[in-house]
């Protein structure tokens, strides 16, 4: 069971979820604006956050930019705008996930559970410390180091790094990466995954055409792997 806030200014779309999901067993509560959505994030702190985009009084866009300043809430966006460009920003702007309507409520319920699963990952009494040679990912504590330099990373390329780190040294596909990291398994493209590996990469100090971790299987995905020798140069010393 979760705490689910449905923000929806649709009245029978809003009802219509909020019975679907307290059917399933979470506490709901369901807001219609976005000034109303934000106030509560910070007074209820729920689970997680099914936003819609159009909204009265702000836009969701702007919506999710708020709540990501104050709150790591996970927030499924459920919305009519169905353009990949946008899903995309969107995602990289801090949404765990996207729905496009029309929707049942059994869809948000199982995406509920997905991005409460995802974000659940690193808890308990197993180990949280993925090491690959001088490289250490911390699921639980969201931070990564590469020897002793601390590396500076966005959510998604901590999560694409992490997602790596957790199957290393298997070969990952891009659709793969597409499913877990950004919770797309029947949409994107191949171009999204590349540009967050480039700039992965140039964090890691290290180049498609001379990799040091980021390795490419041609035909097949990426796999992640520490480099043979420990005296290989790093970020810190080039």
């Amino acid at each position: 069971m979760a705490s689910v806030l449905v923000v929806e200014d649709d009245q029978r779309i809003r009802e219509v979820l909020a019975r679907g999901l307290t059917a399933a067993g979470h506490v709901v509560r369901a807001e219609s604006s976005g000034a109303a959505a934000l106030a509560a994030v910070v007074d209820w702190q729920p689970d997680v956050v099914v936003l819609d985009l159009g909204l009265p009084d702000i836009d969701g866009r702007d919506v999710l930019g708020m709540l990501r300043g104050v709150s790591q809430v996970p927030v499924i966006v459920a919305t009519a705008r169905d353009d990949e460009a946008q899903i995309v920003a969107l995602l990289d702007a801090g949404a765990d996930d996207y729905v496009v309507k029309p929707y049942a409520a059994a869809q948000i319920e199982a995406r509920i559970r997905a991005v409460l699963r995802r974000g659940g990952a690193g808890e308990g009494a197993a180990a949280t410390e993925l090491r690959l040679g001088d490289l250490v990912v911390d699921t639980a504590r969201r931070s990564a180091r590469l020897a002793d330099h601390d590396l500076d990373l966005t959510r998604l390329e901590f999560d694409l790094l992490a997602c790596l780190a957790r199957r290393s040294p298997e070969v990952v596909t891009r659709r793969e990466l597409l499913a877990e990291v950004w919770r797309q398994p029947y949409g994107g493209t191949d171009k999204t995954v590349d540009v967050h590996l480039s700039w992965l990469r140039r964090k890691l100090g290290e180049t498609a055409a001379a990799p040091r971790y980021l390795h490419t299987v041609r035909g097949v995905g990426i796999k992640l792997e520490p480099p043979t020798s420990a005296s290989e140069p790093g970020p810190g010393s080039r």
